[in-house]
């Protein structure tokens, strides 16, 4: 029987229920979602107010993620975007935290649906635009006018309008591709080995190497992504706190 490699992407009801007609069921996208939020909130209260002078492991690595998404928004926003810095803290957390629970065994990936990612960007996207209309009224709108010869100024402006919304886009079909692709690659190698060990067993032993390098390389692109979905969000951030036209 032929298993597409698509299959593990597949949204499956773990536990059907339905009220007043409408589908409330707990599935396989949910299910991360809640791991990963328990998650946050178990860190929170377990290393909330019981930091150690001489910090243990675990304390020096949360430090350091820290200090990383805290450098992420000094360097795009500087001092206006502290006050953002647990929201952007615990954006980096989630996205880290899915892309992580995707790669244990039987894992969903909960940032490989567009679904999910789409309404996250989108979300971000719009909350953005509405914090640089608070901060800066109707002056805001400079941003979508470039510096250039006033013939060309209405083309450039429908451009700019453009690339601002296309942004929250291309920020989930980043992320959503990198996931999708990396985990097929996975899939895909696992089966040949697979394939491969039912022949000659102790090809198994050359073959486990490859299988752990494409997994290591996983968990790096489970970082390197959270860290790209975080830093573009700090950008676009910058561009609403900062003064339209500078």
């Amino acid at each position: 029987m032929f298993f597409s490699p698509l299959e593990q992407f597949d949204t499956i009801n773990l536990v059907s229920l339905s009220l007043f007609n409408f589908d409330i069921s707990f599935n396989s996208v949910i299910l991360p979602l809640v791991i990963a939020n328990t998650f946050l909130l178990l860190l929170v209260f377990f290393y909330g107010n019981s930091f150690k002078l001489i910090p243990d492991f675990w304390q020096i690595l949360l430090e350091k993620l820290y200090l990383f998404v805290f450098n992420i928004l000094d360097q795009q926003t500087g001092s206006k975007g502290y006050i953002y810095f647990p929201f952007i803290f615990s954006l980096f957390f989630f996205i880290l935290l899915c892309n992580l629970i995707s790669m244990t065994p039987f894992g969903i990936a909960l940032t490989s649906h567009f679904a999910i990612i789409l309404y996250l960007s989108l979300s971000l996207g719009l909350s953005i635009f509405i914090l640089g209309l608070l901060t800066h009224n109707l002056k805001f709108f400079k941003i979508f006018i470039p510096e250039c010869p006033f013939l060309l100024m209405p083309f450039l402006i429908v451009i700019e309008m453009f690339s601002y919304v296309i942004r929250c886009f291309s920020l989930a079909i980043r992320l959503a591709a990198n996931i999708i692709a990396g985990h097929t690659l996975v899939y895909i190698i696992s089966s040949f080995i697979v394939n491969v060990v039912s022949i000659k067993f102790w090809f198994f032993f050359f073959l486990f190497f490859l299988i752990a390098a494409v997994l290591i390389l996983e968990i790096g692109v489970a970082f390197l992504q959270a860290y790209v979905f975080t830093i573009l969000v700090s950008i676009y951030l910058s561009d609403s706190l900062k003064t339209p036209g500078h």
